[in-house]
């Protein structure tokens, strides 16, 4: 199956968005590591505890560290995500579904995780993409701060003006530790949210589909 990289604007000049073309820009002046790891140290000193004790003396180190990991989505681009596609399809112009995407996000008013599964479909025009890339795509937006409705957003418009298919279908179901944890204290209480897109938008048919082949073999 051949692949081709199209360009973002073949021709024309398509309305793209800027949070699908471009990594967010950091502030500027970026704070250095050093002063990372000094804030961590506060917030130590802050909560109570002693940063200068054996068990916390490497502890902002590590903090700053696994930040740049769960966090990576601030240095990648949703665009580069989709833009490889394939044609070898014979015409097939059915939705394509992943579902149970796992992902781990966090919430950009407590900067507390939120965890789940997102589920995607779009109805491709004559070229599909790579499966492993819707994840990647979710994993591009989980990995910043975020809220589970403009992550489902954000997802949604990437793949309906990058790939420009005829519909797209996000579900995302997502538990919250900003309220399993703190707050109302819910474990267990699942938020959900969707978007829909193109033919999925203006056929509720097409919409209950979707949702069935989400919920199938769900308990």
């Amino acid at each position: 199956m051949d692949a081709i990289v199209k360009p973002l604007h073949p021709g024309a000049k398509p309305q793209i968005s800027d949070h699908v073309t471009k990594a967010p820009e950091p502030v500027s002046p970026r704070p250095s590591r050093a002063e990372a790891e000094a804030a961590v140290r506060t917030l130590i000193a802050y909560i109570g505890d002693n940063p200068n004790r054996e068990g916390l003396l490497d502890t902002p180190k590590r903090v700053v560290g696994a930040y740049e990991e769960l966090y990576r989505g601030y240095r990648e681009v949703p665009a580069d995500v989709l833009e490889r596609t394939f044609g070898e399809t014979g015409q097939y112009d059915d939705l394509v579904l992943v579902r149970d995407i796992a992902f781990n996000s966090a919430c950009e008013h407590h900067m507390m995780p939120f965890t789940g599964k997102a589920h995607v479909a779009y109805m491709p025009t004559g070229r599909v993409v790579g499966l492993s890339k819707l994840a990647r795509l979710v994993d591009t937006y989980a990995r910043r701060l975020q809220t589970q409705e403009h992550m489902n957003s954000q997802i949604a418009t990437a793949i309906e003006e990058i790939l420009k298919p005829r519909g797209v279908a996000v579900m995302i179901e997502a538990e919250h530790t900003c309220m399993s944890l703190r707050g109302v204290e819910k474990p267990g209480a699942l938020t959900v949210t969707t978007q829909f897109r193109g033919a999925f938008r203006d056929d509720p048919n097409e919409q209950l589909r979707f949702i069935n082949l989400v919920r199938v073999n769900q308990r």
